[in-house]
Order: structure tokens, then C-alpha cells, then sequence
């Protein structure tokens, strides 16, 4: 009986070792710093190589935001799948790593950063994952280690695969549009729903039909690129025209603020069934078959938004 017990034991305490952990989406700083000191832990610094070479988290490693985004005509595109293979696997990433991700924390919109990030090493099949909560301003904040030391990592083998069930495509969000079966949320600040101006690299300002407003900065602490806990996050769902029964996509300009929607309705909220379509109302607004839109403005409205970018660019 001993010899059994104990080999339950042995058993018992090998599968805990081996058991995948799951990963708290959101980690404060004092909660990243007790966990720098494990090997399976990556922290990925998406800010730009001169920040990054002044002062970053000890071990942390750069790979600046731009690397993860499309080409300039698109940003919001999601990378060709050999691109980003190359990316992840020169970060030493396998599937078994706790990656960290860190923005500068400078505020809200610097919060999309870090969840367009996380999603993409979502989509490419990884599942530990978490976002540094308030950015490298908020372990600046509470005094914890910085130092400019290079880090160099050893490169992975990993073969990742695109998670289908994560990402909208446009011709999805075609046949989502006309039949309206499912929930479309825009990230976008109001100005940009309503049609009142759009992105530079847009062709016709306006949304998608059938979409609802969510700015994407509901989700923090006012004033600051803090996402609130679970708990306000529930609240802001409650007050927001969200449908967690409906598959619900995500969509703002370029796929940048509606990953910070996606974030709060799938990984801080749990929703089984976000998407989020990458390359959003660029993509969309481009189309040569002149695609669905609402909100619209008419066309001496264009012009005048049109007329304001020109003397922004030539007078700036």
C-alpha cells in the first residue's frame, strides 16, 4: 500500500509539473518582477530600439511594434506567415513560453500596442501570454530594476500556424455585413464612427453597416493606460452595446484599438467568440467593389476632410 501510495504521489506531482499554467492576461509590475527569475518567462519590449537601449526591464528582450504591422498602404495587415515565423522564432519562442508583453505605457492608445502584439502571438499558437499593465511607465512608477543591458536569446525552431478562429477576414465581414448576424464593434473614437473624419491611408470615412460604437478607451483608469481589473471591465460591458451571445468582430482603422477591445472581451472577460479583422476600415474602405458603409458623409464633407489632410501634410 506504501509503495502504491507513493507511486500516486510521484505521479500526481509529475503531472502538476508538466500541467500548462494559465497565464493572467494582465500582470501588475510587482507581479512581473517575481516572475523574471523563471527561465520560461520572456518579457518582449515592442518599443522602439533607442528607448529600449536607454533603459529596459532587465532580460527583456526588443522587438519594436513596427515589426509586428503591415506594409505602409495597409498597416493593420496582418504579416505574411514566413515574416512572422522568422520574428517569434528570433526571439527564442516555443510553445511552452510565458511571453510578456511591454509598451511604454504612455497611454491608452499605447495599450493597443501591447494587445495587437499579444493577439498576434495568440493567432500564431501561443497561449501563455500577458500584457505588463500600465507599460514600462507604471514599473518606472513603483521604482522596480531597470538596466541597458543587451540581451541576446538563443533562436527557436518554432513552426507556428495562423489560429483561423481568432482572425475576420474582409470577406467574412462581407457575409457577416449583409446578414447581420453578428455583432460588429468599432473601436474607433466618435469622430471616426460618425464619419466626421477618417484615417490618412482610408478612402471614404464612415463604419461598417450594422456596427456599434465602443472606444477603445473605455477599458482604462481615466488619464491613464491602466486597464481597469475584471470586476469594472464587467461594468463597462454592461453599459456598452455589446452582445456576448452573438460572434462578435472587432474593428477600428488599422486593427490597432480594436485589439485593445478584443483584449477586454476575450481575454479579460472570457468571451468565446471575438475576432478581430486586421485590416479594418483601411482595407475596407479601399475595396474597388465599393463595400458597405454607414455613416458616410456626403461628398462636399469628404472634401473638406480631404482638404484638411492636404494642409496638415503641406503646412505641418
Amino acid at each position: 500500500m506504501k509503495n502504491l501510495t507513493t507511486l500516486l504521489l510521484g505521479l500526481a506531482l509529475s503531472a502538476a509539473a508538466t500541467a500548462p499554467f494559465a497565464a493572467q492576461p494582465l500582470l501588475s509590475p510587482a507581479e512581473l518582477q517575481a516572475k523574471l527569475s523563471d527561465a520560461s518567462v520572456r518579457v518582449i519590449d515592442i518599443r522602439d530600439a533607442k528607448s529600449y537601449a536607454a533603459n529596459h526591464i532587465p532580460g527583456a528582450i526588443n522587438a519594436p511594434y513596427g515589426a509586428w504591422r503591415g506594409p505602409a498602404h495597409n498597416p493593420g495587415e496582418l504579416p505574411e506567415l514566413p515574416k512572422l515565423t522568422a520574428l517569434v522564432q528570433s526571439l527564442g519562442l516555443t510553445p511552452v513560453t510565458h511571453a510578456v508583453v511591454v509598451s511604454s505605457g504612455a497611454d491608452a492608445t499605447d495599450f493597443g500596442a501591447s494587445a495587437r502584439v499579444y493577439w498576434t502571438l495568440k493567432v500564431l499558437g501561443l497561449k501563455e501570454l500577458s500584457v505588463l499593465n500600465g507599460g514600462l511607465k507604471a514599473w518606472t512608477l513603483a521604482a522596480l530594476p531597470q538596466n541597458n543591458q543587451a540581451v541576446k536569446v538563443a533562436a527557436s525552431n518554432f513552426q507556428p500556424q495562423i489560429d483561423k478562429s481568432l482572425v475576420a477576414t474582409k470577406e467574412e465581414l462581407v457575409a457577416r455585413v449583409k446578414s447581420g448576424d453578428a455583432a460588429l464593434i468599432d473601436a474607433r473614437p466618435a469622430d471616426f464612427f460618425k464619419g466626421d473624419t477618417r484615417h490618412v491611408a482610408a478612402s471614404v470615412p464612415g463604419t461598417l453597416q450594422g456596427a456599434v460604437n465602443v472606444e477603445h478607451d473605455k477599458w482604462f483608469a481615466p488619464g491613464s493606460s491602466t486597464f481597469v481589473n475584471a470586476e469594472q471591465a464587467q461594468k463597462v460591458a454592461a453599459a456598452s452595446p455589446i452582445d456576448p451571445a452573438k460572434e462578435t468582430v472587432s474593428f477600428c482603422n488599422t486593427g490597432h484599438w480594436a485589439a485593445t477591445n478584443w483584449f477586454a472581451m476575450s481575454e479579460v472577460l472570457g468571451q468565446k467568440n471575438v475576432k478581430l479583422y486586421a485590416g479594418s476600415m483601411v482595407e475596407w474602405s479601399k475595396d474597388p467593389n465599393g463595400l458597405p458603409m454607414a455613416n458616410v458623409p456626403s461628398r462636399p464633407k469628404q472634401l473638406l476632410i480631404d482638404a484638411k489632410f492636404w494642409a496638415e501634410k503641406t503646412f505641418k
